[in-house]
């Protein structure tokens, strides 16, 4: 019999588990507790539980383990690490200081399908999507190092997480649950590229959680030249589904956009931007591009990256400037890699 990944499981569905093997649920309870907010790794090393029970965990399931295999840390402070899966795959996920504020960027897929322009993380293709315990391990290994919990969590490293639906979601609500992590939704964000069935089911979550969409142009022709997937999901129809959203959520939407020099930074288009998102409750994250070696692509110069916020600014649209940390071990926004088995 296959073993089954114990921290894939939510709490109901492990209750369900227990439950179907004659144990109370409660144990399901002291089980997460000793996952997730004491970090044991080990069945055997579970003295609290009965050794009944733990016979049984150590037969039906196992838990998953991911291995550090480099860290970078920036002159920033900004810290990048390298982690190795079961299968030999490589994720990277990166861990930012600013103040008292800590974040942790992490990855959803192994490559990405949706090769935009200016991200290294599609380059080398898709291979898997990352399961729920995958996901989970990326922050339990830096609970651990900091002995808390990072104060915010953005999926925003390498993959679509939208295209992983549903392990990002039960992973969410393990992130959020009071037995495990007990991070705040409002302390968690998605960013995707602009998946609209995927953001429709999320809005039927009805959950506190931050929505992040990578825009990064105002009209469709240069979005498809930048972001192929606005080929299946136009302009117009991701604008309408992040207005129904913030309708549902009663939540602020934050449209990310990348200023690359000579592409997408005018102010006629800030004025089109402006246009596009007025009339409902959004923001705009205006970050700077991060070239990757070999990339023709440029950052505009500061003044001109000034004068796109204020015109967006003048025209009523909330906007801040992103300034992207990490840049020297290849830790920004854009730069994480795809690295896995050929």
């Amino acid at each position: 019999m296959q073993k089954k990944d114990i921290k894939n499981f939510t709490l109901n569905e492990f209750q369900e588990e227990v439950k179907d093997l004659g144990v109370e649920k409660y144990r399901a309870t002291q089980l997460f507790d000793l996952l997730y907010k004491k970090g044991i790794e080990d069945f055997r090393e579970m003295s609290n539980l009965p050794t009944s029970f733990r016979d049984l965990l150590q037969k039906i399931f196992y838990i998953n383990k991911m291995e550090l295999v480099e860290l970078a840390i920036s002159k920033d402070k900004t810290e990048k690490y390298l982690f190795k899966l079961e299968d030999g795959n490589l994720i990277e996920s990166v861990l930012i200081f600013s103040d008292k504020r800590v974040t942790e960027c992490i990855s959803s897929q192994i490559g990405c399908k949706y090769n935009c322009v200016f991200c290294e993380s599609g380059k080398k293709g898709f291979k898997r999507n990352l399961s729920v315990s995958e996901i989970l391990n990326q922050v339990l290994f830096i609970k651990k190092k900091m002995k808390s919990n990072p104060r915010n969590i953005v999926f925003m490293g390498i993959g679509e997480p939208l295209d992983n639906y549903d392990n990002v979601v039960k992973a969410i609500s393990i992130l959020n649950s009071k037995s495990a992590f007990n991070i705040g939704a409002r302390k968690i964000t998605i960013s995707t590229c602009g998946i609209i069935p995927a953001i429709k089911r999320l809005q039927e979550c009805n959950w506190q959680i931050e929505l992040s969409v990578s825009l990064h142009a105002s009209e469709n022709k240069l979005r498809s030249y930048l972001m192929p997937v606005n080929n299946k999901y136009p302009l117009c129809d991701l604008i309408e589904v992040c207005k129904k959203y913030a309708e549902k959520t009663d939540r602020q939407v934050t449209f990310e956009y990348i200023l690359i020099k000579g592409v997408n930074d005018s102010l006629n288009y800030a004025d089109k931007l402006a246009k596009l998102i007025s009339g409902f409750n959004s923001k705009v994250n205006l970050i700077t591009f991060n070239p990757a070696p070999g990339s023709l692509l440029q950052a505009p110069g500061i003044p001109q990256v000034k004068a796109f916020k204020d015109k967006l600014v003048t025209k009523g649209i909330p906007t801040t400037i992103r300034r992207s940390k990490g840049g020297d071990i290849s830790a920004a926004c854009g730069q994480l890699k795809s690295m896995h088995l050929k």
